[in-house]
């Protein structure tokens, strides 16, 4: 039965939160038989990662990358900083080992007596401060068949201890800019992305500060497209406590074709913030987005999965859980399911040196509205409730989910300014466009309101003396992607500066005949200038 160690070179004790670091491992077989069928399991399998067989392009790298031996694949940046730099399409199926047993990456396969073999192990820093065990377990078997002992393992544990770097929250929401009619574009074509990053390190480890050089997207729907608020060619700099609000537009993916709609494949986007550009959709920043937040997406997909089927034995299946199922068509409508990478340097001093760090962050936008974080909520344990043995109060009245009322974006089109005599005519005619865009994928019916409700306190500073003229009230259907435009004439008493969002525009899917209609979310005020002559 062959015989193995296992040597880890180069190996650090201390990480800071996200953090990537190279290292290697060596693998020595110091028995007379060949061993083969190398595999590790983890208790931490996001921890580390092997990295890809595929050979490194010839490019070369920016001086930087080789100076400082840069644990990614650095190039010298050729664009303007805040435009996308590249799009590269990977293939979900590359990376398949997303559980905890891992099959090491030995040239053959084999092992042979006397031989070893140094494999480079990346490393990226566990999301939760403090001081981490990780366990790990390797298998390996002979090549000869028929032995009494099948295989062998081998047992090895390594304490990390982890500092706070950085804490990473996004939101996005739908751009007020109007849809494009492009072949390539989807319904609603824009979405804001906004980034906030905070310092959360206090001068822990000797960090001095944290650079924020490349800001990247990978999804199989969206990918950023340009970074909105950049400074000059600087990449944004961050000292302890100190936030940067970082702002980014993203844009659909170009839709794979109908022979290809069973390949489960990633766009990773760059926007380098500096002169360097970094390749997310290669080693290591791929294989651990791959390992972090694929891995998470399975897992909660089994914990659903072992819910629904438990609860199935039990109770029958609800109504209205189909496609058209008013909750389900506002998720649909409101899906993202966008992977922000945020990758960092941080500058320490060590011994009167300076070294310089590097690191990666994913925050997983799943929603259009909700607030996502890079730092994972701890599971809380679940307090124990108190019997009670008096009747519960009847359940409150069901109100539309807080989905339902983005089904529809609206945009207004007028002249900002326009001049009339009111001397030699007291009606001043302005023409408005009202544009409405279907962001789901099903019909939607559309009830639009042009009566005046009560003027509110906060608008009380616009005049109010306008009115719509014609039809007052419109019922629409807007098919799937749809945006129509509706003509309206906006009537002036008098100059001044008014506010020309009044109209209400109610929705709700066209499936369902007996749900009423949901307020949409009002966009911001639109404001027109009246001048007289």
């Amino acid at each position: 039965m062959p015989l193995m160690e296992v040597f880890f070179l180069h190996f650090p004790s201390a990480l800071l939160c996200g953090e990537i670091r190279k290292a290697y491992v060596e693998f020595c077989n110091v028995s007379a038989v060949a061993l083969c069928g190398l595999r590790v399991a983890s208790t931490h399998p996001h921890f580390f990662t092997f990295g890809s067989n595929n050979p490194t392009a010839s490019t070369p790298t920016s001086p930087a990358s080789a100076e400082h031996s840069s644990a990614y694949k650095t190039f010298a940046a050729t664009v303007q900083p805040g435009s996308v730099v590249s799009e590269v399409e990977v293939c979900a199926q590359d990376f398949s080992q997303l559980s905890g047993v891992i099959e090491i990456p030995i040239d053959g396969g084999t092992l042979h007596p006397g031989q070893s073999v140094q494999l480079p192990l990346w490393l990226r820093g566990p999301d939760h401060e403090g001081v981490h065990e990780i366990n790990f377990l390797f298998y390996y078997e002979s090549t000869e068949k028929g032995l009494k002992v099948s295989h062998r393992v081998l047992r090895h544990t390594v304490f990390i201890c982890a500092s706070r770097s950085l804490s990473v929250q996004a939101s996005a929401c739908r751009s007020a800019a109007p849809p494009h009619r492009s072949s390539d574009s989807m319904s609603c074509d824009g979405t804001l992305v906004f980034v906030d990053v905070e310092n959360v390190n206090t001068s822990e480890g000797g960090v001095r500060e944290f650079h924020i050089v490349q800001v990247s997207s990978s999804s199989q729907r969206w990918r950023l497209h340009k970074y909105i608020n950049p400074d000059k060619d600087k990449d944004c700099k961050l000292s302890s406590r100190e936030k940067a609000k970082l702002c980014f537009r993203a844009t659909p993916c170009t839709p794979l074709p109908a022979s290809m709609d069973t390949v489960e494949k990633y766009t990773f986007a760059d926007l380098n913030l500096g002169n360097e550009q970094i390749i997310s959709s290669s080693t290591p920043c791929r294989d651990f987005f791959f390992r972090c937040c694929r891995g998470l997406e399975l897992q909660q997909g089994d914990k659903v999965l072992s819910r629904t089927g438990s609860s199935n034995k039990t109770a029958s299946t609800p109504p209205n859980t189909g496609p058209s199922d008013p909750a389900t068509i506002a998720r649909k409508c409101n899906e993202l399911d966008l992977t922000i990478i945020v990758i960092w340097k941080a500058f320490v001093v060590e011994d009167s040196k300076q070294l310089i760090l590097e690191g990666q962050l994913h925050v997983a936008l799943q929603t259009i509205g909700k607030e996502a974080t890079s730092l994972m909520p701890k599971e809380e344990a679940q307090e124990m409730v108190l019997l009670k043995f008096k009747s519960e109060l009847p359940p409150p009245v069901a109100l539309p989910p807080p989905e339902l009322s983005q089904l529809i974006k609206t945009n207004l089109h007028y002249p900002e300014t326009f001049s009339h005599g009111f001397l030699q005519d007291s009606l001043c005619m302005v023409p408005v466009t009202l544009s409405l865009s279907n962001c789901c994928s099903a019909p939607i019916e559309v009830l639009i309101d042009l009566r005046h409700r009560s003027i509110s306190s906060e608008s009380q500073e616009f005049h109010s003396l306008f009115s719509w003229v014609g039809q007052s009230q419109y019922k629409l259907l807007l098919r799937p992607h749809e945006v129509l435009s509706l003509a309206l004439r906006a009537c002036f008493f008098r100059a001044g500066v008014y506010n020309l969002n009044t109209a209400r525009v109610f929705a709700k899917p066209a499936q369902l005949s007996s749900m009423s209609e949901s307020n949409q979310q009002a966009a911001s005020p639109a404001l027109i200038i009246i001048n007289s002559t």
